[in-house]
């Protein structure tokens, strides 16, 4: 007989306090709830929950605590042309669970309806097949930890995936390889550190589930955007255990990283869950409370609303499933220490009704959070919906991945003109966000990340190949802006590999050159390949991990990209905190920055327009006048970069009074090895050859 007290509503979830245990569970629909306790022989102990406050059931368990399985039944209404799709024959997910174990079998019993007969509502036990929530303990030595908070202007993200970065990695014991562990291994930190990167990006480590249909053709969910606990870390990663042992790792990880001077970034996704759509499996909030967490069509509530493309859309008119989200967002950075979140889809959490609306709930709750508030905010800015593509249209508080930013830099090097928007994306997208007070650091300035080709393949392929996705490549973007410079594939032709490698040296250089915030997509540093595959959510293996034994072939390009990040880090004038003016100087006052014909003249209106492929820009480090956190008035050298993305050599005038007498050349795309340069007199020409890009220092005046 397992003894009960009544305990208490909050918090939700199971919370063992070193003596017992507190189980509870919002349900505004149920009839009744049963907690279930399961034993090493996975025997099944149902026991009431009978107390019941504000539509949370609840109990305290003495004498359980850590590594003990769960789950929960609910019982109540079935009626999906209503919403209500109670059933106590499946087990379910708790939505609080800090820990899972064992992974899902997929079998008939998962679904409320019977494979041969979907009228039947299907009341066989799912127990068997659903992995099982842990009790976890809360306590963990941090030791004299101290979180890096690095403002954004000083900060360089790597997007990475757990699996992917490390899977291959010759010094990372196969032991702890694709796992938290093997991502906190010094030979990974060691390489990040020498990146210059300053927070890591991680891909979802929320608990999630693999698509049945996925399963069904022998490939996984890779990516991870399918959760089904927002609370929990997922156990496939761990190395150690998943009895909350990878609760413990994955801190361990987080300490680690922190130790390096290392920000912990999640990609969390809040906008849809794995239970899919009104087919799908009932694994959690479905069986819980469906009209709670869910939106359902008006019509027929049989039906879920889909701004994702995933089949359903998080509640988040409802204030138990806001409840959920911002709870979730507190525990990790509280509990777990990360330092920020980049939301998937995030326009779909902007949608009170059906419109997006950057005065929405969601957004007020965030903007008053004390906890919240203060740590990195990245928002995907889009979903699936009408009117979803919102880039710029986001509150001051958050950062944006900025897709305008990937498509014209891409377009610009693959020879399209487009000077114009070049202009605004290299000096911070000033016209999506100078407009509402914001700083160039909203423009998080990517060019390639993980949905999409890698920078290797942008360069080597015009077209997607995805056969291996098992969906006759109809899978994945078409809208590629890439190009393979004239062969698809892999090339011996040394004409053709010398500019594929000169084009991802101009990107590269392009994006450590911009004012915003720095994004690398893991691996691109070591010239990454997919196959050509720009959709490898489903391919967990050698198509999406790094192969570091072909990277130890790219040191060339890995010294390169450590080089554009010492550039950044060390000049001011490339991460400034505040736009460019641009406009001509008063008088006393110099100018910040110059667009420049090639012929060394300034850009006139007229230039804008012509077509051309070439361009000038002048940073004038001694017109910064934004003080250093110690309130000096910062000063930086000036620079001069010269970008050539047609398929002639273009002979660029270096600007004369005014600007300097003597350049020096720190970065060339052509020619990235060759050391120092010779002192550039001014006034004189430099010739920047077909698709190259040039970085010259001034190191003299008049």
């Amino acid at each position: 007989m397992v003894e009960v007290w009544p305990g208490t509503p909050y918090p939700l979830g199971a919370t063992y306090d070193g003596s017992g245990t507190n189980f509870s569970l919002f349900s505004e629909v149920a009839d009744g709830v049963e907690l279930c306790l399961f034993g090493g022989d996975g025997a099944e102990t149902r026991i009431s929950l009978t107390e019941r406050d504000g539509h949370v059931w609840h109990g305290y368990l003495p004498g359980v605590g850590p590594g003990q399985r769960y789950g929960f039944r609910v019982h109540g209404p079935y009626d999906p042309a209503r919403g209500l799709r109670c059933n106590p024959g499946k087990l379910l997910v708790d939505p609080y669970a800090k820990a899972i174990d064992g992974r899902i079998e997929w079998h008939e019993s998962l679904f409320d309806y019977h494979f041969d007969d979907p009228a039947r509502v299907n009341t066989h036990d799912s127990a068997p097949y659903l992995p099982k929530c842990v009790v976890v303990s809360p306590f963990f030595d941090w030791g004299n930890e101290n979180r890096p908070n690095a403002p954004y202007h000083e900060t360089v993200i790597y997007e990475a995936h757990v699996r992917g970065l490390t899977m291959r990695h010759p010094g990372v014991p196969e032991r702890l390889r694709g796992t938290y562990a093997g991502l906190a291994h010094p030979a990974v930190i060691d390489h990040l550190t020498r990146l210059g990167v300053t927070a890591i990006e991680l891909m979802p480590v929320h608990h999630f589930l693999p698509e049945h249909a996925l399963v069904a053709r022998g490939l996984t969910n890779y990516w991870g955007y399918n959760t089904l606990a927002f609370l929990a870390p997922d156990s496939g990663y761990a190395a150690t255990g998943t009895r909350g042992q990878q609760v413990q790792e994955f801190k361990a990880m987080v300490k680690a990283l922190h130790e390096a001077g290392i920000e912990v970034i999640l990609d969390v996704v809040y906008n849809h869950t794995a239970e899919g759509d009104h087919m799908g499996p009932t694994l959690s909030l479905r069986g819980i409370d469906n009209l709670a967490y869910y939106r359902v069509r008006d019509d027929d509530r049989r039906y879920y609303l889909d701004y994702t493309g995933c089949g359903n859309s998080l509640n988040v008119r409802h204030p138990h499933s806001l409840q959920l989200i911002m709870d979730s967002l507190r525990y990790w950075v509280l509990d777990m220490h990360v330092d920020g979140f980049r939301f998937d889809l995030a326009s779909a959490l902007a949608r009170e009704f059906h419109d997006v609306d950057r005065l929405s709930t969601f957004f007020d709750i965030v903007q008053q959070d004390p906890v919240i508030s203060q740590v990195k905010l990245i928002a995907e800015p889009w979903d699936v919906g009408p009117g979803g593509y919102q880039v710029g249209n986001f509150p001051p508080l958050w950062t944006e991945w900025n897709g305008k930013y990937r498509d014209t830099v891409r377009d610009f090097w693959r020879g399209h003109p487009v000077l114009p928007e070049l202009a605004s994306r290299l000096s911070g997208s000033s016209d999506l966000y100078q407009a509402d007070g914001r700083r160039p650091v909203a423009s998080i300035n990517f060019v390639t990340c993980h949905d999409g080709f890698t920078l290797a393949d942008l360069v080597s392929y015009d077209g997607k190949h995805n056969e291996d996705n098992g969906e006759d490549n109809r899978d994945g973007t078409d809208d590629n802006r890439s190009a393979n410079h004239g062969v698809e594939g892999p090339s011996s032709d040394p004409a053709v590999t010398a500019v594929r490698h000169r084009q991802v040296r101009n990107l590269l250089a392009t994006l450590f050159c911009s004012q915003g915030v720095v994004m690398l997509s893991h691996g691109d540093e070591v010239a990454r390949t997919q196959g050509g595959n720009n959709n490898a959510y489903c391919q967990d293996n050698e198509i999406a991990w790094i192969d570091w034994k072909r990277a130890a072939d790219q040191e060339d390009l890995l010294e390169f990209v450590r080089s554009l990040s010492r550039l950044r880090r060390g000049h001011p004038v490339f991460r400034r905190r505040r736009f460019f003016q641009g406009s001509a100087p008063r008088e006393g006052e110099q100018r910040d920055i110059a667009w420049l014909r090639p012929d060394g003249g300034l850009m006139a209106d007229s230039d804008w327009g012509r077509g051309d492929r070439a361009l000038g820009v002048f940073l004038n480090g001694d017109a910064i006048t934004e003080p250093d956190p110690n309130g000096r008035a910062v000063r930086d050298d000036s620079f001069l970069l010269l970008l050539n993305a047609g398929v002639d050599d273009v002979r660029f005038t270096l600007p004369g009074r005014g600007y300097g007498t003597v350049w020096e050349t720190v970065l060339d795309t052509a020619e990235p090895d060759v050391g120092g340069r010779p002192l550039v007199p001014a006034e004189g020409e430099v010739t920047v050859i077909d698709r190259a890009f040039l970085v010259l220092k001034r190191v003299s005046d008049r």
